[in-house]
């Protein structure tokens, strides 16, 4: 469950070291960001060798979450930490990292993220 100022960090390579939501997309409808949702970050600490500078408005895939999430099948599904992986825009998900870090839940493929869970080490 990610809402607004919840701090994320990052599952990829493409220089975001700590991020911090800023907006939901679709927050008129709902105030929570789950699995596979799409958020608005702010980069608050970033390599400087990186693709992504400090202050950088980004766009950011949630691909691991605290809270328990439930599936379909009556499993439920939990992380150590909150964790993104930043996306180049909505429409495409792909991402600008060319690497991806730790495990990704298997709902982020079927929302479409088909990139990411290709660069994933593991998928759960």
């Amino acid at each position: 469950m990610i809402q607004r100022r919840t701090n994320l960090t990052v599952a990829d390579n493409s220089g975001a070291l700590e991020m911090v939501v800023i907006h939901i997309y679709g927050a008129s409808k709902k105030m929570k960001a789950t699995l596979g949702d799409i958020v608005q970050c702010v980069v608050k600490r970033a390599d400087p060798l990186g693709i992504v500078k400090d202050d950088e408005l980004v766009t950011v895939a949630i691909v691991r979450i605290r809270k328990e999430y439930h599936r379909a099948d009556g499993s439920y599904i939990r992380f150590d930490e909150n964790a993104g992986v930043v996306i180049d825009n909505a429409t495409d998900k792909n991402p600008r990292g060319t690497r991806v870090f730790g495990p990704i839940a298997r709902e982020l493929k079927e929302k479409g993220f088909d990139k990411i869970a290709s660069l994933a080490e593991e998928v759960y």
